[in-house]
């Protein structure tokens, strides 16, 4: 222990020595706020990548619509070699062209539903067709019900209760929570035990999918028309939709597999149960598009102008694709109208930056971030060791957005502890904008992961979750009446002057060791 004193102490005095040198252009600061904040752009922004786009699946028109739009915005701005960049094969595009189900007997009723991506239709005919309730609790029993799935719709019981929630579906980072965000310590020296009761839960969810995989499969074969699904997180209206099932070139077409709300599915769920004939009115259009595979990112540069340091890159970025029940406001329009925003904002205060500033709008986010790890696969990862190549360490920085419409409120470090300094400098200007909180905290689930990766340094802000999990987030309220301007504008101006910092300073950030 007497050993690391020394060691301890040498850190504590540069990290010091690091906040002291730290130099802020609070000039150009005060000129950021003034552009971001005054003269913001980011709703219009909002506005062309939600409404005017449509949703943003990955390989959908929507995408398409919503990536040209970015890469004429960008060249508008005067950005440089502003592209769509193909990263590799994806697979097959996918689009809702028209969806209805309702319920005709024992009474008619309009039933709250949206078929899951990449699932076929019924061929462009409305259908009239029975529902079959299937009452198994594993794969064994569906034994039962061989040879008595042809035409029908499928639906598996479930008994669930929905229950009041007496917590506001809206929510911002109190101060008592951001101070302890602050004050944690290294992830390493702070291990929680094992959760049993989260295994326990997640032991359920794997047996409902297999059982739900397994009826899906044997519905698919006997000719059944649909799948009914029930959106377990949602209540009052609110589903959240995601995929039906793969998506590569080879892959068959999917079994149609249509998410209704938790009201309306344990309604059909009772009244099949009690043994009263249900029937159900169905017509579903949707296309696949396999003209081409590929996948493509947005992006485009600020070029640096320092002859030593101008080959080295800041980047910022945000996943511009979505899901397909509403626009994808705040996952991840937000993000990529914060990013698109922050670079209008530079190009328009006319800077210099010593570093090359890249803007990055990933595709292929939802299914597992495809587009930023195909990009630093291509481009900035050394084959042999997975670890940064020569171009990977000339990227001095990542910058993401991507957990909703709230405002900035500080950064999570990925652990990278020699930042913290840094990071507490740059946001000093921002403090009265509520910004502040700098945490060793590693946030997941969105492209930074890319880059931190294979040893680059790369950074999610820390945002107020507002109703991100509990309406927005992968559901069909994902629309831009949800945006909250002030908050967007806030994010906006924080980004630029980051992006800003770290292309002026004369060092790199520091990485994490």
């Amino acid at each position: 222990m007497k050993k690391l004193l020394p060691v301890v102490a040498f850190f504590f005095i540069s990290l010091a020595l690091t906040a002291q040198e730290e130099k802020v252009d609070l000039e150009m600061v005060k000129k950021i706020r003034q552009e971001g904040l005054k003269n913001s752009k980011v709703m219009d922004i909002a506005f062309n990548l939600t409404d005017v786009s449509g949703p943003r699946l990955q390989g959908s028109p929507g995408f398409t619509r919503a990536a040209n739009y970015s890469k004429r915005k960008l060249d508008e701005w005067g950005l440089n070699q502003a592209r769509l960049e193909p990263w590799g094969e994806f697979g097959k595009g996918w689009e809702l062209q028209k969806s209805y189900l309702a319920m005709t007997a024992p009474y008619y009723r309009p039933l709250l539903a949206y078929p899951k991506t990449w699932t076929a239709g019924t061929k462009g005919k409305l259908k009239t067709a029975e529902i079959l309730l299937i009452d198994e609790t594993d794969t064994l029993g569906l034994e039962n019900y061989k040879g008595k799935l042809k035409d029908k719709i499928i639906l598996l019981y479930k008994s669930d209760r929905i229950t009041p929630s007496f917590k506001a579906d809206a929510t911002r980072y109190t101060d008592e929570e951001l101070e302890k965000m602050a004050n944690d310590a290294p992830a390493s020296a702070n291990r929680s035990q094992p959760d049993t009761a989260f295994r326990s839960m997640m032991a359920a969810m794997r047996r409902s999918t297999l059982l739900s995989t397994k009826t899906k499969d044997m519905a698919k074969k006997e000719g059944a028309l649909a799948l009914l699904s029930m959106s377990t997180r949602g209540k009052d209206g609110t589903l959240f939709v995601q995929g039906g099932g793969p998506y590569k070139a080879t892959d068959p077409e999917n079994l149609l597999d249509i998410m209704l709300s938790a009201e309306d599915y344990l309604s059909l769920c009772r009244l099949a149960k009690a043994g009263i004939p249900v029937q159900l009115e169905i017509d579903v259009k949707t296309k696949f598009y396999t003209q081409d595979l590929q996948g493509y990112n947005v992006l485009a540069e600020i070029p640096g102008t320092d002859p030593k340091l101008k080959e080295e890159v800041v980047m910022l970025g945000a996943h511009l694709d979505s899901w397909h029940s509403a626009t994808g406001a705040t996952d991840n329009a937000a993000g990529s109208a914060v990013m698109l925003e922050a670079v209008r904002i530079l190009k328009t205060l006319g800077v210099q930056p010593r570093r090359t500033i890249r803007i990055a709008l990933w595709s292929a986010e939802e299914q597992g971030l495809h587009g930023s790890r195909n990009y630093v696969k291509n481009h900035l990862t050394d084959p042999n060791t997975k670890k940064s190549n020569a171009e990977g360490d000339n990227v001095a920085a990542y910058f993401n957005v991507d957990n909703g419409t709230g405002k900035i409120r500080g950064i999570y470090l990925q652990g990278n502890d020699a930042c913290r300094p840094i990071f507490s400098k740059w946001l000093e200007p921002f403090h009265d904008l509520g910004a502040k909180t700098v945490t060793i905290r590693n946030t997941g689930g969105t492209d930074h992961l890319a880059f931190t990766g294979v040893g680059i340094p790369g950074f999610q802000f820390i945002q107020d979750e507002i109703e991100y999990s509990t309406r927005t987030h992968h559901t069909n309220m994902d629309t831009y009446d949800h945006l909250q301007p002030e908050d967007l504008k806030q994010a906006a101006t924080i980004v630029a002057s980051f992006v800003y910092n770290a292309a002026m300073r004369d060092e790199k950030l520091p990485r994490k060791k």
